[in-house]
This record gives structure tokens, sequence and C-alpha cells, in this order.
């Protein structure tokens, strides 16, 4: 295999990745507060977060095991050890502790049952952390990031996030209003 489509599959499967983790994010936000779309059965979006979990951890391994098979870089698998490589050892590190948040949300997922709602909620809350540490990886790291197709990747990858978060947290003050408006009249009771 040459040098050249290494690179490319290595780039394409990361940029495929984040893209793929970036719903995830977003499907993820919407399932918290148990949204649906009008139609769909009510285990569909948390089904669609599931099955996009699992494509992204596929372009993600593709992207980890590309990169350290590439000669060019010669990364081994310094690459995942966090900040062991020679090679953009800042950016490569971030790389890796976002691996292994993802990891660690995906294996606390697998035993939920067994874990406990609150235990797996509390890992679960590290998407928040390793989302962003998967970004900064990309655009540190990647031979594109002055690109402006990459601009605008990122760019709609974090509007994406954002705006998800802040419906959440819309919708959150929105029902705490809709609770306060109604615990008075059950007060009254």
């Amino acid at each position: 295999m040459s040098e050249s489509l290494l690179w490319y599959a290595t780039r394409g499967a990361g940029i495929v990745s984040l893209v793929l983790l970036t719903g995830v994010v977003c499907l993820g936000i919407l399932t918290s507060v148990r949204w649906q779309r009008r139609g769909w059965p009510r285990f569909l979006t948390a089904q669609l977060h599931q099955s996009i979990s699992w494509l992204s951890l596929v372009f993600l391994g593709i992207h980890i095991v590309v990169a350290v098979v590439d000669p060019y870089t010669s990364l081994g698998l310094a690459a995942m050890v966090p900040f062991a490589s020679g090679y953009r050892t800042i950016w490569l590190g971030l790389g890796a502790v976002a691996l292994y948040l993802v990891l660690a949300i995906i294996g606390t997922s697998l035993v939920r049952g067994w874990l406990g709602h609150r235990a797996w909620r509390i890992v679960h809350w590290l998407t928040y952390a390793a989302w962003p540490i998967a970004l900064i990886h990309g655009i540190g790291t990647g031979s594109d990031t002055s690109a402006i197709w990459a601009w605008v990747l990122n760019g709609a990858c974090v509007i994406a996030v954002l705006a998800a978060s802040a419906w959440r947290v819309g919708f959150a003050d929105s029902t705490q209003t809709e609770i306060s408006r109604a615990l008075p009249a059950l007060e009254r009771d």
C-alpha cells in the first residue's frame, strides 16, 4: 500500500469519525431529554444514537490502525499512549486521551445494567470532554487544518454541538418553568 493512500485513509477515517462523533453527541443531547421526531417510534432516536456510536468507533479504529502502520510518521504503538509519540506530541496525545474517554463511555454503556444508571451517567458525562479533545486533536494534527473546507467542517461540528447544547439548556429551562408554574397550583389543592 502506498504511503499517500495510507495518508488519505488516515485523514479520511479521522474526519468521518469526527463527523459521526458530532452526530452521536448531538443525538445524545436530544435523547437526554427524551426528544423524538413525530411519527418515529420512541426507541428510534436512542437506537440511532447507538448505531452511529458504533459506526464512529469503526472509523476511529480505521483511523488509528492506519495511522499506526503508516511509515511516514512512524507512530507505532506510541500513538496509543498519551503524549508518548515524538510526532506532534501534544496533538497526538490529545487524540489518545479522546480515544480512552470514548472507550470508557462505550465500555460502561455495554455494562450499563450491571453498573447502574447513576454510575453510567457520570461516566457518560465524559462525552463533553472527549468530543472537544477529539476536535482539538484533529485541528492540531491535521494536515488540512488551514483549508477552507476544514474550517467549514470543524465550524459546522462546533455549531451543531453548541446548538444542541443550547437547545438542551433551553429545554431544561422551559421544563423547570412549567414545573415552577404547576407547583403553586398543586400546593393550593
